[in-house]
């Protein structure tokens, strides 16, 4: 699929700021989630060639095409003008309204920053017999671990369930099929940890 290409790195949206270049934030990204660049290309429908050429600061993309390569290694567009760099530690105060829905009666909430690019941590609150949805998923090909903080879940990974209390935790690849379902009747929290980022 053909793109217009923009005039160069100094006229486009890598310039100025002395933010991080935008094709430097994609091959990072792309490298921490250990993807090459027909993986990308093919994923995301844009020519290989134009891709390395994005990488590299010789050419700026569209809006439209920056948001196919970003969907492909799992950012929004507007990661790509955020500083990577964390000024100072910051800490998170549990808000579960800044959670979002998902499955069948849970929230999500992330944890680690957009610009983390070899580690993605989620908080996931269920409610009684609340789950991650009817059937399993998977998503990636992240090493994934998941720990019960608080009351009982069943997680199923494959073809095996396991019961898991507090403190309880299963590593596993996220690209085989998983499922979370609480099964005491009662408010479970659990984290997932991630790397690299998949979700």
């Amino acid at each position: 699929m053909a793109e217009k290409l923009g005039a160069g790195p100094s006229s486009g949206p890598d310039a100025g700021g002395g933010e991080e270049p935008i094709g430097s934030r994609l091959r990072r990204r792309r490298k921490a989630l250990r993807m090459t660049l027909k993986d990308v290309s093919q994923a995301s429908g844009l020519a290989e060639s134009f891709i390395s050429q994005l990488e590299r600061g010789v050419h700026t993309g569209s809006v439209r095409t920056l948001q196919k390569i970003s969907d492909v290694l799992g950012l929004a567009v507007g990661d790509l003008f955020t500083s990577s760099e964390v000024a100072a530690p910051r800490v998170k105060r549990f808000v579960a309204s800044e959670g979002f829905s998902f499955g069948v009666n849970a929230s999500k909430l992330r944890l680690t920053p957009r610009t983390f690019d070899h580690l993605e941590v989620f908080l996931g609150v269920f409610e009684p017999h609340g789950s991650t949805g009817v059937e399993p998923y998977s998503h990636g090909d992240s090493e994934e671990l998941v720990l019960v903080v608080e009351g009982q879940v069943d997680v199923t990974v494959g073809e095996q369930t396991y019961r898991l209390e507090a403190l309880d935790s299963i590593p596993y690849f996220s690209r085989d099929a998983h499922r979370v379902v609480e099964t005491a009747g009662r408010q479970a929290k659990v984290l997932w940890a991630m790397a690299p980022p998949s979700f």
